[in-house]
C-alpha cells in the first residue's frame, strides 16, 4: 500500500471517475471518496473511506479533504444532473477548503472548450469550443469561470483539458500539449493513469494541459 499520500476523490462515481477509483485501488492508494448516493459505490476495499455529501456544499468538501494530501476531481453533472454552475461552485469550495486545511495539490478535469491566454487552438478544437458555447452556454461558461478561479489561486493546481472520453480499459500512449488538443479521444484508463501521475509530476503545476491518445 502507498501510505505516503492520501487522496480526496471527487466525482469518483461518474463515468470516467470509476476508472480513476479502480486505478487508485489497483495501485494501492488510500483515499476518501465523496458520493451523493452511497448506492453508487459498492466496494470492500479497506483503504477507501466513503463520505456522503455534495460538491456544491462547502462542509462536505471540508469533510472529504480533511486529512488528505491532494485532491483529484473528475466531477461531472451526474445523474440526476446537478446545476450547470456546479463546476465553479465546487472548485471555489475546494480552493477555500484546501487553504483551510493547508493543502496544496489540486488536479481537476474539464473539457477542451476551456480557453487560456496561452492557447493556439486549431480548427477542430476551435469548432468544438464554439459548438459547446452554442449548445451548452451555461455549463460551458461556468467551466471557463472555473479556470479563472484556478488562475487566480496560489495553490498547485492542474486543469486537465479533455477531448471525447472513451470508456474503455485499453491504455494507449498519450500526447500532451499546452496550446491545442493533440487528438480526438482519450481512454478513461489512460486518463486515470495521467491523473494519478500528476500527484508526483510537477511539470504542469498551475497549467492547463490538453491530453489525448495518439492515433
Amino acid at each position: 500500500m502507498k501510505q505516503d499520500i492520501k487522496i480526496a476523490v471527487i466525482g469518483g462515481t461518474g463515468k470516467s471517475g470509476k476508472y480513476l477509483v479502480r486505478a487508485l485501488i489497483n495501485q494501492g492508494y488510500t483515499f476518501k471518496l465523496l458520493v451523493r448516493n452511497p448506492k453508487n459505490f459498492q466496494s470492500d476495499y479497506p483503504n477507501v473511506e466513503v463520505i456522503i455529501g455534495d460538491a456544491s456544499d462547502y462542509n462536505s468538501i471540508v469533510h472529504v479533504i480533511k486529512g488528505c494530501n491532494a485532491v483529484i476531481s473528475t466531477l461531472g453533472l451526474g445523474i440526476p444532473p446537478s446545476e450547470p454552475t456546479l463546476f465553479s461552485k465546487a472548485t471555489a469550495n475546494i480552493l477555500e477548503a484546501m487553504q483551510h486545511c493547508n493543502m496544496q495539490r489540486y488536479i481537476v478535469t474539464t473539457g477542451l472548450n476551456v480557453n487560456t491566454p496561452f492557447d493556439r487552438k486549431g480548427q477542430k478544437a476551435t469548432f468544438a469550443t464554439n459548438w459547446m458555447y452554442e449548445n451548452f452556454p451555461v455549463s460551458t461558461t461556468n467551466k471557463q469561470l472555473e479556470y479563472e478561479l484556478l488562475a487566480k489561486s496560489e495553490l498547485n493546481w492542474t486543469l486537465v483539458r479533455l477531448p471525447q472520453i472513451e470508456l474503455v480499459d485499453e491504455k494507449t500512449p498519450i500526447a500532451v500539449n499546452l496550446e491545442d488538443c493533440p487528438g480526438d479521444k482519450i481512454s478513461a484508463a489512460s486518463l486515470a493513469d495521467f491523473l494519478i501521475g500528476q500527484l508526483s509530476d510537477k511539470t504542469f503545476l498551475k497549467k492547463a494541459p490538453f491530453i489525448a491518445n495518439l492515433p
